[in-house]
């Protein structure tokens, strides 16, 4: 009998309408658009603007967009994964409102919180349920409100960030093709240099937290740069040759949207051409779980059945990791 194997049938995305640009940004803060785009890629990111308009709605949205283009009805899906950082509220989960908002009332629906890897954690997590037999329709969903937890008065970290979401939809296959491999991990050495300060059970809000703007993004820079691109060049070049693909195996390589220079070292490391990696970090700045599937729905058309493919991102925690597919239509 042939093994079941979980493969991606079907992309949806959602980005806000409203484009921050630098030069917007320069008359915020002491920055401008040559800074940014030389230090960091970034020209633009979308910005969700209306009020009381969550993560859910971002992702419910890209659900919608996905049904739309595959016929899936929401009565169809039985396991709903969201990877995210920025939820509606601590609780509920951000997938039960998405599934709530997007008609889905047959699934189970949870979070799993692994920052800018949060899309990778969460496609695995899902391949493994498919797998085991257990789901049969999975959507997975990488989304954030990015800019719900950014402190525009911050120049080191206010030019990062952007809102967006993407979903994949995962099903059974007995086909080669699929998701074929995964590498992750975690090292909570990270901790102290990429945080949100408060708000958490051990920090609580407080007047004196939100007045010392603890509730907003904390990086430093350099550290987190440094293991960045250690951390997803190794893992990426490490997924190639566990399962032996060269340079000139891979169709596209789709990594995690932080920092132009970040994704310049993996390709370097990789060696896979430049024009296979897909990059949207300009026009949608880092959209922590959201940047891979908004990378996989922008470039859906370009993708062939059979194509081998390269999911890598590196986030909070720390979190990295590296996934091997190969495209399924």
């Amino acid at each position: 009998m042939s093994k079941i194997k979980a493969v991606i049938t079907g992309v949806g995305g959602y980005v806000p309408n409203y484009i921050l640009n630098n030069q917007e940004l320069s008359t915020m803060m002491d920055t401008n658009d040559e800074w940014i785009t030389s230090r960091i890629g970034i020209k633009e990111r979308r910005i969700l603007k209306e009020k009381n308009k969550g993560t859910s709605f971002m992702a419910a949205k890209a659900i919608e967009d996905l049904f739309s283009k595959t016929g899936t009805k929401p009565e169809d899906i039985d396991l709903v994964l969201c990877g995210t950082t920025t939820a509606d509220h601590i609780y509920p989960s951000c997938a039960s409102m998405a599934a709530e908002k997007a008609g889905i009332k047959n699934a189970l629906a949870f979070d799993i919180q692994a920052a800018c890897s949060g899309f990778i954690v969460s496609l695995a997590t899902a391949t493994s349920f498919i797998e085991s037999g257990h789901y049969k329709k999975i959507l997975v969903i990488g989304a954030d409100k990015m800019s719900s937890i950014t402190n525009y008065t911050d120049r080191t970290t206010a030019p990062l960030f952007g809102d967006g979401a993407g979903v994949v939809l995962l099903e059974p296959t007995t086909e080669e093709v699929g998701i074929i491999d995964s590498l992750l991990h975690t090292d909570g050495v990270g901790m102290k240099h990429l945080h949100i300060k408060a708000g958490g059970s051990a920090h609580p809000a407080t007047h004196e937290t939100i007045d010392k703007k603890e509730h907003y993004t904390y990086q430093e820079g350099a550290y987190v740069f440094k293991h960045a691109v250690t951390d997803m060049s190794e893992v990426s070049a490490d997924i190639m040759k566990k399962n032996n693909l060269s340079k000139d195996d891979i169709a596209w390589l789709i990594p995690h949207q932080a920092n132009l220079r970040i994704i310049d070292a993996v390709v370097q490391r990789t060696g896979v051409d430049y024009d296979k990696v897909i990059i949207n970090i300009d026009h949608f700045g880092n959209t922590s779980a959201a940047t891979i599937p908004l990378g996989i729905w922008e470039s859906e058309k370009k993708f062939k059945k059979g194509d081998n493919i390269i999911l890598t991102a590196f986030g909070a925690g720390f979190t990295w990791g590296a996934i091997y597919l190969k495209w399924g239509y």
